[in-house]
């Protein structure tokens, strides 16, 4: 097939490959995201699509789960599609060879955006549960600062771990990992892109953990934390960036436990 050149021609090919353009449409969602959520922040009304606010408004679970996801998928197109963008400026250049390019792209982005969706549902309906506790154990309810703390160390204890250095790894070369996996076709595109999602979900699934606390709508968070994910996968500084990315987390949770007025609401501004 046309796309072995690449591989015949290794590093020089792939060079040639990134100095191509990222699709407009790419880009684009990735500036509405970012104008949405600014919106949101500014008028006041993101708090609303707060998971917290949204278990505990009068809709049923089901339509608060839908308003949910869509709006987890803006923050999705702000925060992870940056840091993906490596890889798909090499697949849009490799894929603008076969007969369906457009299609080919719309899957791939379909994919990864299918495993970041699954975990927002599963974060989403984890919290109804952990709602419930906090509704029937009246100590814990009392001390909600628990929460964000326990949060907080389980994405700074995350950072220090096997499993996010083997994900990064992948997440680090897009060349290689498109030379290994991609196939023609609409249906291999899909699946490239799930498989490049489930790398990202595995290196980064902490981190939007902390996102998914702090609200669809908190800026500052998601300036930083997409910031620390575009350079931990992109820039060749990004290994040393992420123990002290995890130190930093481990100290918000211990500053969190030992100082519970401190920051009552780091996790949840909106609410």
């Amino acid at each position: 097939m046309a796309e072995a050149g690449s591989r015949r021609g290794g590093p020089a090919a792939l060079a040639t490959l990134r100095v191509r353009g990222i699709p407009a449409a790419v880009v684009a969602a990735i500036a509405l995201a970012w104008a949405l959520s600014i919106a949101a922040q500014a008028s006041g009304e993101g708090g609303k699509l707060h998971h917290d606010a949204l278990i505990h408004s009068s809709l049923p679970h089901e339509v608060s789960l839908v308003l949910f996801v869509l709006a987890w998928q803006v923050m999705i197109a702000a925060m992870m599609l940056p840091s993906s963008l490596p890889l798909i400026r090499l697949f849009a250049v490799t894929s603008g060879r076969q007969e369906r390019p457009r299609a080919a792209m719309w899957a791939f982005l379909g994919g990864y955006a299918l495993v970041w969706s699954a975990f927002g549902y599963v974060a989403f309906v984890g919290d109804i549960g952990v709602h419930s506790a906090v509704d029937q154990v009246g100590w814990l309810g009392a001390r909600p600062w628990l929460i964000s703390g326990t949060t907080l160390t389980i994405a700074g204890a995350f950072q220090f771990s096997s499993l996010k250095d083997a994900c990064l790894r992948q997440c680090r070369h897009p060349g290689a990992y498109l030379l290994r996996h991609y196939r023609r076709g609409v249906d291999e595109a899909f699946r490239l892109g799930r498989g490049h999602g489930v790398y990202c979900l595995g290196c980064c699934w902490a981190l939007m953990l902390v996102m998914f606390g702090a609200g669809v709508a908190s800026l500052w968070w998601m300036g930083a934390l997409t910031g620390l994910m575009v350079y931990e996968k992109t820039s060749p500084g990004g290994r040393r960036a992420v123990p002290l990315a995890g130190a930093a987390f481990l100290l918000l949770a211990a500053l969190t436990f030992a100082r519970p007025g401190w920051a009552p609401n780091l996790l949840a501004p909106e609410s």
